[in-house]
C-alpha cells in the first residue's frame, strides 16, 4: 500500500521502498507534491500550479522549471513501484493518480476526526478513542514547516482546526471515562492552541470541576477574563460567564 506522509518529515513510501522529503527536487518539487496529493480529486491548471510554487514571482521559464520538476517526481515515483502516468498531464492541466487503497496521513487525520465526533454522538467511548488519539498524532506534526504561501496558510489553519476539533473530542472521552489528568492536559493543549475560543475555556473548567477541583475551574475563568479584558477589552460571553456563576 501506498503511504503518504505530508506533515512532519515529508515522505512517501510503498512495498518496503521509502522515498525521503530530501530526495523531492528542492522546495518547489516538496510543494507541488503536496499540492497535487492534497488535490488528488481533480485535474489541476498549469497556472495554478505555478501560483502555488512561486507566488511572488515565476522565474523566467517557470514552464520548463515546472516541466523539470514533474519530471524529477515522476522518475521518484518510479522507484517505488508506481507507474509514469501516476503523475498525469493532460490539456495543461496536472493530476496525481494513486492506487486504489492509497493512504493520506491528513485525509486520515480528517476521516478520524469524523469518526470520533460521530461515536461520542452515539456514547461509544471505545469506538471514538482511536480515531482521536490517531488525529490528534497527525495533526500535531507541521505541515511544510520553513514555507510561506497563502495556499498554505489556509491549510494550516484548516489542519489547526481538525486538530481543535480531535482534542474537544479526546478531553471528552478521557472526562467520561473518569481519566481526569488526560482529559486536562488535552483541554489545556485546546486553549493553548486557540486562547480566545470559549468554548474550549469551558471545557477546561468543566473537566476541573469533574476532578473535584472547583476552585482551579474558578481560576480559569479567571485567567480568561483577564485575557479577553487585556487583549480584546470585552468580557467572557454569557454562556461562559453562567457556567462560572453556576461553579461559583
Amino acid at each position: 500500500m501506498l503511504r503518504i506522509y505530508l506533515t512532519g518529515d515529508m515522505c512517501l513510501s510503498q512495498d518496503g521502498r521509502l522515498i525521503r522529503a530530501g530526495r523531492l527536487p528542492g522546495r518547489q518539487g516538496r510543494r507541488l507534491f503536496a499540492y497535487l496529493a492534497l488535490e488528488r480529486s481533480r485535474p489541476v491548471a498549469r497556472d495554478e500550479l505555478v501560483d502555488s510554487l512561486w507566488p511572488r514571482q515565476p522565474p523566467p521559464a517557470f514552464e520548463l522549471a515546472l516541466s523539470a520538476i514533474v519530471s524529477k517526481l515522476r522518475g521518484l515515483l518510479q522507484e517505488i513501484g508506481l507507474g509514469r502516468d501516476t503523475l498525469a498531464a493532460a490539456s495543461g492541466c496536472y493530476r496525481l493518480e494513486l492506487p486504489a487503497g492509497s493512504w493520506i496521513d491528513i485525509e486520515t487525520a480528517n476521516e478520524s476526526v469524523h469518526m470520533a465526533e460521530a461515536a461520542l454522538l452515539a456514547d461509544d467511548l471505545r469506538a471514538a478513542y482511536g480515531p482521536a488519539v490517531v488525529a490528534c498524532a497527525i495533526l500535531r506534526r507541521p505541515f511544510l514547516p520553513g514555507e510561506d504561501a497563502s495556499w498554505i496558510d489556509a491549510r494550516r489553519g484548516l489542519l489547526r482546526h481538525s486538530l481543535l476539533r480531535a482534542l474537544d473530542c479526546l478531553a471528552s472521552i478521557h472526562n467520561l471515562n473518569g481519566e481526569h489528568a488526560l482529559a486536562l492536559r488535552a483541554a489545556q493543549d485546546a486553549v493553548e492552541l486557540e486562547p480566545f475560543r470559549e468554548e474550549a475555556h469551558r471545557r477546561l473548567m468543566l473537566i476541573h470541576e469533574a476532578s473535584g477541583n472547583r476552585a482551579e475551574a474558578l481560576r480559569a475563568y479567571g485567567r480568561l477574563h483577564a485575557l479577553l479584558e487585556a487583549e480584546l477589552g470585552t468580557r467572557p460571553s454569557p454562556a461562559t460567564r453562567s457556567l462560572y456563576e453556576a461553579l461559583a
